[in-house]
């Protein structure tokens, strides 16, 4: 596989040593089969190049090779041996290991995107207390210089690419924050305790589809919840609390199967809680008059599910589009047939006064 450059040499060597200093033992979800440290895979990681996650990830036996490369991405952590805190996440020692490997990966290297992406957001918020303006100085262009920027965290000290950003509690102020979809290896974003308003942008997932954790609390935001955020299926945390969201919570939440975290308590919420998000307690729901459905009070009769409303909708579409292929058909027959029958009736009339 080539070999690598020095800093890689000590990444991936203290990755091998923390590798073969853990073990595991414990029954995988696929096959229910027996799972321990690969000692082998851990020598690929030695072996190492710049090369992509996925071809080195051909290299690992069991399955690992069929883990999505953003998969891998998003659940990685700051520091490369957090192996406990990634178990509750990973079913799999390989999967394990090429999260260990993305740290190391091309995916980290420094990117003149990220830098551009803080840019933007240093210059779309209100900051009146100056924290973003004396800490995030981006004349001093060294390696790694934005990995020491306050609440920045970086995939690698040395390297600028954005693993998240904990801007929480900072008194930063306006609109939601711009140019985020340039930092595109973001795995988590907390703009909570400020005073952010307006709007959660209707495009929030395409902007950053790879978050694990999504903390908005504690600020003004109004509208709704956007439909979108469905879509940023790698989410563990969605905390909504303490904003003006109104409207109902999007029935396709039930697509965040990976969330073990979700507040939405003290918004202008209504509407029956999807099954899926049910089975959190009831304080996360509380302060939204409208709300109803498990773990809260019954929904009344013409609340009660959302599903037969969206059965009503597709009856009415269905009618609609008779409706439209009926005026088609008419139309098409008018429009065909129209001018023969014109012609026919004037060469009548002509036939008449001859008569």
């Amino acid at each position: 596989m080539g070999t690598i450059g020095s800093r890689h040499t000590v990444c991936l060597s203290s990755l091998y040593t923390c590798g073969k200093s853990f073990q595991v033992n414990k029954t995988s979800g696929f096959g229910r089969r027996k799972v321990h440290t690969h000692v082998e895979a851990f020598s690929v990681l030695k072996g190492c190049t710049r090369s992509s996650a996925a071809d080195v990830a051909s290299d690992l036996p069991g399955s690992a090779g069929d883990v999505g490369i953003y998969e891998l991405q998003v659940l990685a952590e700051q520091s490369y041996c957090l192996f406990h805190s990634m178990l509750a996440m990973a079913d799999d020692t390989n999967f394990l290991l090429l999260v260990l490997l993305l740290s190391c990966s091309s995916l980290c290297f420094g990117s003149q995107a990220d830098i551009e992406c803080l840019k933007s957001v240093q210059q779309s918020v209100i900051d009146p207390n100056g924290v973003l303006k004396s800490s995030w100085n981006f004349e001093n262009a060294t390696a790694g210089f934005i990995c020491r920027f306050t609440g920045v965290a970086c995939w690698h000290p040395d390297e600028d690419r954005v693993l998240s950003l904990r801007l929480g509690n900072l008194g930063l102020e306006g609109p939601f924050p711009r140019g985020l979809q340039n930092c595109s290896s973001m795995s988590g974003l907390d703009l909570s305790n400020n005073n952010f308003s307006g709007p959660i942008p209707s495009e929030i997932a395409r902007e950053v589809p790879y978050l694990t954790f999504l903390d908005l609390s504690y600020n003004s935001f109004s509208g709704s919840i956007p439909q979108n955020i469905s879509q940023m299926t790698y989410l563990n945390v969605l905390n909504l609390q303490h904003n003006q969201l109104s409207g109902q919570i999007p029935p396709r939440f039930v697509f965040l199967t990976r969330l073990f975290e979700f507040n939405v308590a003290d918004n202008l919420l209504s509407g029956f809680i999807p099954p899926l998000l049910q089975k959190f307690s009831s304080s996360n729901f509380a302060g939204n008059q409208g709300l109803c459905g498990a773990p809260l009070d019954d929904c009344p009769p013409s609340k009660r599910r959302w599903r037969p409303v969206r059965i009503r909708l597709h009856r009415l579409n269905d009618q609609s589009s008779i409706g439209v292929a009926v005026g088609f058909v008419v139309g098409f027959v008018v429009a065909f047939y129209f001018p023969h029958l014109f012609v026919c009736s004037e060469r009548l009339r002509a036939y008449v006064v001859r008569i």
